[in-house]
């Protein structure tokens, strides 16, 4: 920018005291107090105060988790190429080894229980098991199922050391298909490795660069490529797998997990129809969302939590149950099972939700809890079984009856090399589905992935909070320049274009955006270097700033007059995002002083613009777009 005078206009400071935001920011304040939400804070759910207002809040609940797992718009499915093999029986219950194809060349692996001698002619109910952490080959020691038996957790010394294969045992036996398959690194899930999937903490300069990139890098994180999106991909792959079998009745599929696999449970409930029941264990929780990489991934629960997720699933039946660990919470008034009851009350299915009070057992899918969803399963999968459902011991199954590769089905390649290829399959299928796309239909798509993203639906009808400046006498109102500068609202008072704008009769609304200087974006307190635990749970400084930029357009709209856009020193990126998602019509004229800034060029996730999702959503180019079919006039100016 050219000029450093003062301009002799009058100039007014307008206080509309300090906004609180996800991030909190303290503007002006002394180092820049910042406030994060991480995943132990608290997550309520404020139930709507009708149907009809929930079924709006839910559909933008659901773009946003659809957008958060890379699945807006969701990809076309490619052939599973599945394999069934090495049949094992046990006493009213047969288990078979599985693979299948997510992704070309990207297997899930997994058992198939089956009752015995199904008849051909009858439709079965299905269940879809997610594992959760542990794996499905970890066991109970033997001292610690001798403590588990003696305390109530457990009935038999052997079935009940492996509860995974216990519980998709006992569904066999009582009629229904179900699958246990394994969450990625787990048993023989290994092409992406379990320290990647569930132990990753340190950045990794060579899985960083637009060329070639892993998982948890900047560039995944632009493109919406996550472990927690890739294993929702799983379970919706998994669902499309059980539903192959000519045997299943597709209008009774269940699907539970505990933990990690409650987590999977609640997020496949939110976004897929074909489950009719479900019991989403040890994860509903207003407290905390899911410690592990696996379980966190950017944008998610920015204004939302796992009881609002899990809500989603309304009104159909939804059992879980409270222990001793963080979703003891869910018992306490207001801290979650009563916001569900409600909203199941709401639809006239007050039965249809439960939350059974295990309080005195510790985190668990133990036989009580076990037999809590045997009942539920029993009843909303129409099994017809007399109650009460009991377990029966049997052989635990051995680690080769496990095995799903052997000598004549060998272990696919995996590692580094695979891993990029894999990111790059996702990148390249991603962009060319959008460009394949319909010109009307990718508009579409494009804008609500940005309006989600930016969180748009959060600040169309407030107020500005931040801390602005009005230039130009008597508060000019036909015409309306609001200029963005990288380095303050100082820099526009003194810049020499700023007098010439104001004494062609406009008046100039300029601020300080958020933390302007700052080199690195705040993260929690988390020594994991990953970008999904911080912006799981908050915008970004990026969406921040574009937020407080729309927030001055929606002031300067209400007072009439055509309004200009100005951005210059850095802010550019800020005020194309800002023009972007602003309604047609409201700005005539978009002048930027440069406009070589690429998403794609960013290499840390604490970087100042780093936006999850931009890239995927066509950069700053992809931006443009959106601004041009706004009709909005783009310049450049020196």
């Amino acid at each position: 920018m050219k000029g450093t005078f003062l301009l002799p206009c009058v100039v007014i400071l307008l206080l509309n005291g300090l906004g609180t935001s996800s991030f909190v920011m303290a503007q002006e304040a002394e180092h820049y107090g910042v406030v994060l939400k991480d995943l132990n804070g608290f997550f309520p759910f404020e139930v709507p105060k009708s149907i009809e207002q929930w079924e709006e809040r839910k559909k933008l609940l659901q773009r946003r988790v659809l957008v958060a797992n890379n699945l807006w718009p969701m990809p076309k499915k490619t052939p599973l190429n599945a394999v069934i093999h090495g049949k094992i029986e046990r006493p009213g219950f047969t288990v078979e080894k599985v693979y299948f194809e997510s992704i070309p060349g990207f297997r899930v692996t997994g058992l198939l229980f089956r009752p015995v001698d199904i008849d051909p002619n009858v439709r079965l109910p299905a269940v879809l098991s997610p594992h959760g952490h542990g794996g499905r080959l970890k066991g109970t020691g033997a001292e610690k199922i001798l403590e588990q038996i003696a305390n109530g957790e457990e009935v038999f010394e052997d079935s009940g050391r492996f509860p995974k294969i216990a519980r998709c045992a006992t569904l066999a036996r009582m009629g229904c298909v179900t699958l246990l398959y394994d969450m990625i690194g787990y048993a023989d899930n290994q092409q992406l490795s379990f320290e990647l999937a569930h132990r990753y903490a340190t950045a990794r300069p060579e899985f960083e660069g637009k060329e070639h990139w892993g998982f948890f890098s900047a560039q995944a994180e632009m493109r919406m490529q996550s472990i927690f999106g890739l294993q929702t991909w799983n379970s919706i792959r998994a669902l499309d797998f059980l539903m192959s079998l000519p045997e299943v009745d597709p209008r009774r599929i269940g699907i539970t997990g505990n933990s990690g696999g409650g987590t999977q449970t609640i997020i496949l409930d939110a976004i897929d129809e074909r489950p009719v029941v479900s019991f989403p264990n040890g994860m509903v929780s207003s407290s905390m969302q899911g410690g592990c990489t696996c379980e966190n991934v950017c944008l998610l629960r920015i204004g939302t939590g796992n009881v609002e997720l899990a809500a989603m699933f309304a009104p159909k039946p939804q059992g879980m149950t409270a222990a001793d660990d963080w979703t003891k919470e869910m018992l306490v008034e207001g801290k979650g099972f009563s916001e569900l009851q409600e909203l199941y009350r709401m639809y006239g299915h007050p039965e249809a939700v439960i939350c059974e009070d295990l309080r005195h057992f510790p985190h668990n899918y133990n036989y009580v809890t076990r037999s809590i969803m045997y009942s539920w399963f029993n009843k909303y999968l129409e099994l017809g079984l007399e109650e009460p459902i009991v377990e029966h011991d049997f052989r635990s199954l051995t680690l080769d009856e496990q095995a799903v590769y052997d000598k004549d089905h060998p272990r696919p390649k995996g590692g580094d090399d695979f891993e990029r290829g894999l990111t790059q399959w996702l990148a390249d299928q991603s962009d060319r589905q959008l460009r394949d796309l319909p010109a009307e239909d990718r508009h579409s798509i494009v804008l609500l992935a940005w309006q989600t993203i930016l969180g748009v639906d959060e600040i169309s009808d407030r107020e500005d909070d931040s801390l602005s400046l009005f230039i130009g006498a008597q508060y000019a109102k036909d015409k309306i320049a609001i200029w963005i500068d990288g380095d303050g609202k100082g820099a526009v008072v003194n810049a020499a274009m700023a007098k010439k704008i104001v004494d062609e009769g406009s008046a100039i609304l300029t601020t300080d955006l958020l933390l302007s200087g700052v080199s690195e974006t705040p993260v929690v307190a988390d020594d994991r270097a990953y970008a999904g635990y911080t912006f799981g749970y908050n915008h970004t400084l990026f969406v921040q700033r574009v937020q407080q930029v729309v927030r001055l357009i929606n002031r300067a709209s209400r007072m009439g007059g055509a309004i200009q856009l100005i951005a210059s020193n850095g802010a550019e990126p800020v005020a194309i995002a800002s023009c972007a998602v602003t309604r047609k019509g409201v700005i005539q004229n978009l002048l930027l002083e440069q406009a070589q800034f690429r998403f794609v060029d960013i290499t840390n996730y604490r970087d100042p613009d780093f936006v999850p999702g931009a890239v995927k959503y066509g950069d700053i180019d992809g931006l443009l777009q959106l601004v041009a079919n706004n009709g909005t006039t783009v310049t450049l100016f020196d």
